[in-house]
């Protein structure tokens, strides 16, 4: 994680189930300060086929009494801490992957315009793009392990020329 942040650093636990071949998850929110969990019914939507960085998210907030009725579909899991911080005058979301994926860090930024994202310069310590890689999308990480992503990481620097490593500081 880039400095300042630290895994002791204050985050929130996500704890996302995807339902098979739907565009459905069931994600848990715990944060760690206060054991308070929030759980909610989302859809992710992809606005354009040629690209996943326009998503739109439908999401049903679930009390404990509903959450329990959806925990059937738990099972499909992707697990992360999420951190936030500000960089370049942008909000970042980094999520650290924790089990099978452990080792994978992602950074996420929101922005208003898909211009303001096109002309965004990502900082030096964010060594690889993912956004329109299919293969990082959780929903297709579900099953996934970390040799899994560093071959994909080769494939795609290999692609693109690249001699830089995405596990680097691994």
């Amino acid at each position: 994680m880039p400095s300042p942040l630290t895994r002791a650093s204050a985050h929130i636990q996500i704890f996302d189930n995807y339902l098979p071949e739907t565009r459905l998850r069931l994600r848990s929110i715990r944060i760690p300060e206060t054991n308070e969990w929030r759980h909610a019914l989302q859809q992710r939507i992809f606005l354009h086929k040629e690209s996943l960085a326009e998503i739109s998210t439908s999401e049903i907030n679930l009390n404990e009494l509903e959450y329990e009725h959806f925990k059937v579909f738990e099972g499909n899991e992707i697990r992360k801490n999420r951190y936030y911080h500000e960089f370049d005058a942008r909000l970042a979301a980094f999520d650290l992957y924790l089990g099978p994926l452990w080792g994978l860090n992602r950074m996420r930024i929101d922005f208003d315009s898909v211009e303001d994202m096109r002309n965004y310069v990502p900082p030096a310590f964010a060594l690889l793009e993912v956004t329109n890689e299919p293969f990082f999308d959780d929903a297709n990480l579900v099953n996934k392990n970390f040799e899994d992503i560093r071959d994909a990481v080769s494939r795609l620097n290999s692609r693109a020329g690249s001699v830089e490593t995405f596990c680097a500081s691994e």
